[in-house]
């Protein structure tokens, strides 16, 4: 990614969920439940970012442009269906995972920018 350009905060839509144990900040999360959300086992489909846990809740980032963990170096700027990688990032779906289509606009250093 060059560092010339910034989508920070572009479209930037979050929610408050109830954060499974496992939650922490910066990870992908899955939607577990009413007003629930869980970590995301790999090939699992993710809802959103979890941008910080405290209290047992979590604030999650379930539109606009998040910057994600993503050591699948195959991934690059496209239109890329994607779905969690199992620690915390995305990879690129394989045949039978539980996936969607997402707009990569940046890729690389081991993350990728995703429209949410």
């Amino acid at each position: 990614m060059t560092g010339k350009v910034s989508f920070e905060g572009i479209g930037v839509v979050t929610a408050t969920f109830y954060a499974g144990e496992g939650v922490e900040a910066g990870q992908v999360v899955k939607l577990s439940g009413d007003s629930a959300v869980d970590s995301c086992a790999a090939g699992e489909r993710f809802c959103g970012v979890a941008e910080a846990v405290r209290e047992g809740c979590a604030s999650v980032q379930v539109t606009g442009l998040a910057q994600v963990k993503c050591e699948d170096k195959t991934v690059a700027a496209g239109h890329v269906s994607l779905t969690a990688d199992g620690k915390g990032g995305v990879k690129k779906a394989a045949s039978g995972d539980k996936s969607q289509e997402y707009l990569v606009v940046a890729a690389g250093d081991g993350s990728v920018t995703i429209k949410m």
